[in-house]
C-alpha cells in the first residue's frame, strides 16, 4: 500500500467534519476509501479497476453514491474552493468529456430541429434533398395527356 495514493491526515481533518455519523457498525477506514474514490475518479476508472488494497470495490462505490446523494462532496468542494480565493483565470478541458458512438449522427437523425420539421413538411424534405417530391395524382394525369 506504500505506492497508493492516501490523502494526509492533515488533508482528512480538514474534511471529515462533513462525513455523516456511522450508524450501528463502525465504518471502514475512511481515510482509505476516500482516497481510493478521489483516485477513481482522478484516472478515470471504473469501480472495479481501483487497486484492491483499497478494499472492495463495491464498498467504494457504495460509499460514494450513498454520500453523493447526501450532498457530502459537495458540501466538502464548496468548503475548500471558498478557502482556496478567486481564480485568476478559469480552464475547462473537454478531454473528459465523453460521448456515446452515435453522438456523431445526432445531427442527421431525430434530434435535430430541422430534422423534425423537415418530417413533417415533405417540401423541406425536397428542399435539402432528403426525399423526392412525389408527384400527385394530377401530375400524373397530366404527363398521360402530354403522351
Amino acid at each position: 500500500m506504500a505506492d497508493l495514493f492516501l490523502l494526509s491526515r492533515v488533508q482528512m481533518r480538514r474534511i471529515e467534519r462533513y462525513f455523516p455519523r456511522s450508524h450501528g457498525i463502525a465504518r471502514v477506514d475512511d481515510r482509505r476509501i476516500v482516497s481510493a474514490i478521489v483516485f477513481v475518479i482522478k484516472n478515470g476508472l471504473r469501480w472495479r479497476d481501483a487497486p484492491r488494497d483499497y478494499g472492495p470495490h463495491k464498498t467504494i462505490y457504495n460509499r460514494f453514491v450513498r454520500w453523493s446523494r447526501l450532498g457530502v462532496f459537495n458540501k466538502i468542494f464548496a468548503e475548500l474552493a471558498g478557502k482556496g480565493g478567486k481564480p485568476e483565470r478559469i480552464m475547462i478541458d473537454a478531454t473528459h468529456l465523453k460521448a456515446h458512438r452515435t453522438a456523431a449522427s445526432l445531427l442527421k437523425r431525430a434530434c435535430s430541429p430541422t430534422y423534425r420539421a423537415h418530417q413533417r413538411r415533405p417540401e423541406l424534405q425536397a428542399a435539402r434533398g432528403l426525399r423526392q417530391p412525389r408527384p400527385s395524382a394530377r401530375d400524373a394525369v397530366k404527363r398521360g395527356a402530354d403522351e
